[in-house]
């Protein structure tokens, strides 16, 4: 079968595109889209964009028929996601944690950087910052 495109979410200023493969109905892709949605909805992020694919295995004897790919670039830096599950809804909530764990790392990793070069008060920083 050929991708589904279902488009963005009109409450969010992001451009994220959810996809569906396979035979996964619209309320499931509004639960996916709600929890992506909700990742990606705090203050200070550069621009988001990218596409979130779910596909459902078509055979039956599959343990975890449900799977995602999340490739979304968040201001310069790429953020790549998979998750495999046996729901739809467990496929949502992992998918949900997943990326919020990447960008938390992605906002520390940036918080980080922002940092004073200064030296420690030990190595002759600033002296307000000395103890005694």
């Amino acid at each position: 079968m050929t991708p589904r495109d279902t488009g963005t979410d009109a409450r969010t200023t992001q451009a994220v595109q959810v996809r569906a493969e396979g035979d996964v109905d619209e309320a499931t892709l509004g639960y996916v889209r709600t929890k992506v949605n909700a990742v990606f909805d705090r203050p200070g992020l550069p621009a988001v964009t990218g596409e979130v694919r779910i596909a459902k295995a078509t055979a039956h004897h599959v343990e975890q028929p449900w799977s995602a790919a999340a490739e979304i670039r968040v201001g310069s830096e790429l953020l790549v996601v998979h998750a495999d599950e046996a729901s739809a809804h467990e496929l949502a909530d992992r998918l949900q944690d997943r990326l919020r764990g990447r960008l938390d790392r992605l906002a520390d990793r940036w918080a980080t950087a922002r940092r004073s070069a200064a030296p420690p008060p030990w190595r002759g920083g600033p002296a307000d910052a000395r103890q005694g």
